[in-house]
């Protein structure tokens, strides 16, 4: 299996015991009864393939740090708020763009393929389950690797819009302060304060990547379509997330309401433990391969 070439990267993985061979057991009842499972993953999938997240203890973004990610208002509203976003999301870029999907997305991709995996919704803007190879998926919250303009709609990929970057501050250098889950590194005002900002290339508006940013919120077109794959599911599985933020949290209350089994696997606690079928407490990379 292609599983065996991806090895993990557990410097943001919250320390866990390893699986419990009678709890692997019934993860692996509930996956052979579901027949249409439904699946959601969150940043806690993405931590093995070197990517943190935001509130794993110890670990997550909140307990390194007291950066917080940019709100959608702030980026529309302002021109200085904009020029940092891009000067320290053009820094992380090129190891953003870098990282490879782990043995949990393989194994996601895998299942999909042997028609085990109804439909994948992704809360991640990494494109790593892209990368693995599912198609049976939608990115609720978009994805880091397209960008497109406020004004007019134009779309360009995010490695095109490297280039305008690069030919726009030719002789603009910054060292990096550690990293973010969304590609963003941390960099002084003053680092920020030259580097120059391309205009949309057909109509000079803003360029915004194609991600929900906090504030915002997800389309009611991708919100419907997402409890249409969810209605035709039997099961719900919740991979890597705490399911704090509601525009994913929504999905595990219809599905409660539809009275389907939900399983979660996720290190630490979640919003739903409490009326889950199922939880389990260890890596997602470790545990899911284990299931046949």
């Amino acid at each position: 299996r292609s599983v065996s070439r991806a090895s993990p990267n557990l410097t943001f993985v919250p320390a866990c015991l390893p699986p419990d061979p009678a709890e692997v057991e019934e993860l692996q009842r509930f996956v052979s009864n579901s027949k249409r499972l439904f699946v959601m993953t969150g940043a806690g999938i993405s931590t093995e393939s070197g990517i943190p997240d935001y509130r794993s203890e110890g670990v997550g973004l909140y307990a390194r740090t007291d950066r917080r990610p940019v709100q959608h208002a702030e980026f529309v509203r302002s021109a200085s708020a904009r020029q940092r976003y891009w000067a320290r999301n053009f820094v992380g870029w090129p190891q953003f763009s870098s990282h490879q999907p782990n043995k949990a997305h393989l194994v996601l991709r895998d299942w999909e393929k042997l028609g085990k995996l109804h439909w994948l919704v992704t809360q991640n803007v990494d494109a790593l389950h892209t990368k693995a190879g599912s198609q049976r998926m939608t990115e609720l919250h978009g994805c880091t690797h397209r960008v497109f303009c406020l004004a007019c709609g134009d779309r360009i990929l995010r490695a095109e819009l490297q280039e305008h970057f690069e030919a726009l501050n030719p002789t603009w250098k910054a060292e990096a302060f550690g990293v973010a889950p969304d590609g963003d590194v941390f960099l002084t005002d003053e680092q920020v304060r030259n580097f120059r900002v391309p205009g949309c290339r057909k109509c000079g508006g803003i360029l915004k990547p194609d991600v929900t940013f906090f504030g915002d919120t997800v389309s009611q077109e991708k919100v419907s379509f997402v409890h249409q794959r969810l209605a035709e599911s039997d099961s719900m599985l919740i991979a890597g997330s705490s399911m704090q933020v509601y525009s994913g949290y929504r999905f595990a209350l219809a599905a409660r309401e539809k009275k389907l089994p939900i399983a979660v696997l996720n290190i630490g606690p979640t919003r739903l433990d409490h009326f889950a079928s199922l939880k389990l407490n260890f890596r997602c990379g470790e545990l899911l391969p284990l299931i046949v």
